[in-house]
């Protein structure tokens, strides 16, 4: 069965350029799409029919994405939310991620990293839910990190961008992309959002730990 052709979107932004842009090209791979100028428009949607996922830009006149992310979270909402974050905007791409979000991609938005991240949170829209998520202790992997490994874990985590990281720790903007890279490969992720969703599900109070 072939799910794009069902699979309705929701895009959430206040800049139309965007909106007609992202608009088109779901259109085009198969989607149905539904555009808003704002989280309130949003709010106004009724219930029906269901969404598969919704695109939402964090920074928005009037309510912003993350808090209309808060505000759906205290309902019955669970569609995946992929937000969209500009230069910046990574300590609040770590707060959404802490607060469920499936992914989040920084503008301007490369085409085929965002169909395949659509492609996915539909796909997950999909299958049943878990009752709670795989918990641990620590992620799997975390003790291989070294001690500088894991000080550059900590700051990326807390929202810090490179060029802090290197300020924080007395060290190159090279050699913290280089920590970085090593991070991911030994805790086998491939995004910043894989390795917050990885590291946050295990955090007490964390979605879907218990």
């Amino acid at each position: 069965m072939n799910r794009t052709s069902q699979a309705i979107v929701a895009i959430v932004d206040d800049d139309e350029p965007v909106r007609d842009a992202l608009s088109m090209m779901l259109r085009t791979a198969g989607y149905a799409v539904e555009t808003y100028a704002s989280a309130e428009g949003f709010l106004e949607r009724g219930p029906e029919p269901l969404l598969a996922c919704v695109i939402l830009d964090v920074r928005m006149s009037g309510m912003t994405g993350t808090e209309l992310q808060a505000r759906l979270a205290s309902g019955a909402f669970d569609a995946p939310i992929v937000f969209l974050t500009g230069h910046g905007d990574v300590a609040l791409a770590v707060r959404a991620m802490k607060r469920g979000a499936f992914d989040f991609l920084e503008k301007p938005v490369d085409d085929r990293r965002l169909l395949a991240v659509v492609r996915a949170a539909v796909d997950r829209s999909s299958m049943p839910r878990p009752i709670t998520l795989p918990t641990g202790p620590t992620p799997p992997g975390l003790g291989s990190l070294s001690r500088r490994e894991r000080e550059v874990l900590d700051l990326v985590l807390a929202g810090h961008q490179t060029r802090a990281i290197a300020e924080t720790l007395f060290i190159t903007v090279k050699t913290v992309e280089f920590h970085r890279g090593r991070i991911h490969q030994k805790l086998g992720v491939a995004s910043m959002a894989e390795l917050f969703r990885l590291c946050f599900a295990r955090e007490p109070g964390a979605p879907g730990s218990r």
